[in-house]
């Protein structure tokens, strides 16, 4: 190609001062009417164009390849009926058709997929932030056009406009069809936290896609753990609220799922999930003491440090044998209101502690059948016992020891004594890894007394001398019953002999009887730890089966358990999407919310052009369905519309990188010479006239 260009010898406002010197002096040559004033300015200007140095240059130029992205959506909708068939089929098409034009790039881009190299999942199909990084390297003035291949379903579509971001005409061609039947459950409104034992409402919308009409009903389905399924009638269109109960502290994860459209292309998004985290308004605690003594204070403490607890405690001073000539006015002790506690607020509490308790007729035999009933149905007994339980006046004699896990001989052990874990309390969450007990041998200090008991059922999680039973752990009917056979636990308290993990134990212990779910010994759960999903299994057994994974788009993935620490049993597993993953080991079912609950890409999965219709409009590209059969394509110039009904363009930028140059002066210094020289000569001639 052959151009002009000048490279000036002087800068041009010199060059430009010069012409103008020159100029006025030939104005006023001619105003004057000197001889040879026009031949004068010729050599002026012959000089000046000289110095503006004019040169021929010769460029050898190759023509850049117009870079053509067809990007794939691989998202989880994209897997509905044919659409990805559909899809394999028109990259294949597209890129026969391109490659058949001239100087034409094609870049595939699979979009929408899970990502290694993020630290977490994405919410939703995002393909344009993938085109954006796979366009990066390349000049905008080379992109001929971009193919979207995608159900329309699309959630990081600019708002502002396409041009700013991906350049060229974005031409969309839409999998699925226009036809398709689709309802949709969607949570309008659900609270995050909820009390234990009360209601929470949360607020639904059913939607459908070529279904049932505004006003007709659809029936959803609860489902919670622990509970029997049951359903209700809503409206479809409008919002509807619906109560739930919450039975137990931490998250409580509910799964609504309503009926689906005959010929719908998926349920997937018929299921919605709602996470509430359980709160316990206040754990109500019944504390009993037989008699004053050392460790009652230990107690007291630890319950009243927990400022969620209310604690309710008596100590029983004047057992209704004591006779003395005290007159009653002058007596200050508060009488024990036993059929207030035992008869009326019974179940109010979440649990009964007997601490050193004695029977000495304070208790009616009427009052312990109640405590019975009250653990059968789902209450809490602690007993931590004394010397008295190993005479005529044990618990054991009463009522009560029907559900007691451990019987007594009649023998109390006074001497020193290192509490030790047995092999289950090992496995057991209330005593699993407690501080100091990693070796055979704890480092706790000694206790110096043990009622000895036979164990009839439970599970003894810690022993005393000649491995007799110390701490028996049993569940009875919905309840649950801990029997410490010791009153010295204080001593750890105080800190004899180093002490011991007082504090730890009792904690652990109390949460166990009030039902907390992370010290169930037998669990299942599974926790996000960065981008994995960690499947925790915790039991009592030596054996872990494999758990199978249903992940939210549907798909199945068995897990191997390794044995871990403290009873548990570890598998991880890549948490590649978002929603809920449900887990199932043959005995026991679980499930863990990965990002959002209900994520953007299970939302809405029918075939839509409304989420891409102002991008395709606004960068001049086409929009159509596949379902219609594939347009044809045009190769066009960049002033010329980009797609018409039919046919989609490829825009041909004449972009190009130049490998030679070649420059040939047009005034060569010789010619210059003369023609300066020959314009002077005559200028001279015709002034000596």
């Amino acid at each position: 190609m052959l151009s002009i260009a000048f490279t000036p010898m002087f800068s041009w406002s010199i060059l430009a001062g010069l012409a103008a010197i020159a100029l006025v002096f030939a104005g006023f040559g001619l105003w004057r009417k000197a001889r040879g004033t026009s031949l004068r300015l010729l050599t002026a200007a012959v000089l000046l164009a000289a110095m503006a140095n004019p040169v021929l240059v010769e460029q050898e130029r190759i023509l850049n390849k117009d870079v053509v992205a067809i990007v794939v959506d691989e998202s989880a909708s994209q897997k509905i009926g044919d659409r990805a068939k559909q899809t394999e089929d028109t990259v294949a098409s597209l890129t026969e058709k391109l490659q058949r034009m001239r100087d034409v790039d094609i870049r595939i881009i699979r979009a929408g997929k899970p990502d290694e190299k993020r630290t977490a999942p994405v919410d939703g199909t995002r393909l344009f932030e993938d085109v954006q990084r796979a366009l990066a390297s390349v000049p905008q003035n080379r992109i001929g056009g971009t193919f979207l291949i995608t159900d329309g379903q699309v959630h990081d579509v600019p708002a502002e406009g396409v041009k700013s971001l991906v350049p060229g005409p974005i031409h969309t061609l839409l999998t699925g069809s226009p036809t398709e039947r689709d309802r949709r459950l969607v949570i309008k409104n659900a609270p995050r936290f909820g009390l234990v034992g009360k209601t929470v409402e949360i607020e639904v919308l059913v939607r459908g896609h070529n279904g049932l009409r505004d006003g007709d009903t659809a029936q959803v389905t609860i489902v919670q753990h622990g509970k029997t399924d049951r359903a209700v009638t809503v409206p479809v269109g409008r919002p509807h609220k619906l109560s739930l109960e919450l039975d137990h502290a931490g998250a409580n994860i509910l799964q609504l799922e309503v009926s689906p459209l005959p010929g719908e292309i998926t349920a997937t998004n018929n299921r919605a999930v709602v996470q509430v985290n359980g709160v316990r308004e206040r754990l109500r605690v019944l504390l009993v003491s037989g008699e004053p003594h050392p460790g009652e204070r230990v107690w007291r403490n630890f319950l009243k440090a927990d400022p969620s607890v209310d604690l309710v405690h008596f100590t029983i001073l004047r057992p209704p044998e004591k006779q003395d000539a005290t007159p009653v006015r002058e007596l200050s002790l508060i009488a024990f209101p036993i059929h207030e506690l035992f008869e009326i607020k019974i179940k109010e509490f979440d649990l009964i502690i007997f601490d050193r308790y004695r029977r000495r007729g304070v208790l009616p035999g009427i009052y312990l059948e109640n405590i019975v009933r009250y653990v059968e149905e789902g209450g809490a007994v602690l007993t931590a016992a004394g010397p008295a339980f190993a005479t005529s006046m044990s618990l054991s004699s009463t009522p009560l020891g029907d559900i007691l896990p451990g019987a007594p001989t009649g023998n109390v052990i006074e001497r020193g004594l290192k509490p030790s874990i047995t092999e289950t309390g090992n496995r057991h969450p209330v005593t699993a890894e407690l501080a100091g007990s990693a070796n055979e041998t704890t480092s706790w200090g000694r206790w110096f007394r043990q009622v000895e008991a036979t164990k009839t059922r439970g599970q003894t999680l810690m022993n005393g001398v000649d491995n007799s039973p110390l701490l028996i752990l049993d569940r009875v009917g919905e309840g649950r019953v801990a029997q410490l056979l010791s009153d010295h636990i204080w001593l750890w308290a105080r800190g004899f002999e180093n002490g011991g993990p007082h504090s730890e134990i009792l904690r652990r212990l109390a949460h166990w009887l009030m039902k907390e779910p992370d010290l169930e010994e037998e669990n299942l759960r599974a926790v996000v730890e960065g981008k994995n999903l960690a499947i925790i299994r915790r039991s009592l057994a030596d054996e872990h089966p494999e758990v199978e994974v249903t992940m939210p788009s549907g798909a199945t993935k068995t897990i191997a358990l390794k044995e871990a620490t403290g009873g548990r049993a570890r598998g991880t597993m890549p948490a590649d999407e978002v929603g809920i993953y449900r887990l199932n080991d043959g005995t026991r079912t679980a499930v863990a919310a990965v990002g959002n609950v209900n994520p953007k890409e299970f939302s809405d999965m029918h075939s839509t052009p409304a989420l891409l219709t102002a991008v395709t409009t606004a960068s001049g590209g086409g929009m159509h369905w596949l379902e219609d059969g594939a347009p044809t394509l045009r190769r066009i110039r960049a002033d010329r519309k980009p797609s018409g009904a039919d046919w989609m363009g490829v825009v041909a930028n004449r972009d190009f990188q130049v490998v030679s140059v070649r420059e040939t002066p047009m005034l060569p210094a010789l010619l210059v010479l003369l023609l300066g020289l020959g314009a002077l000569m005559w200028a001279w001639r015709r002034e000596g006239r």
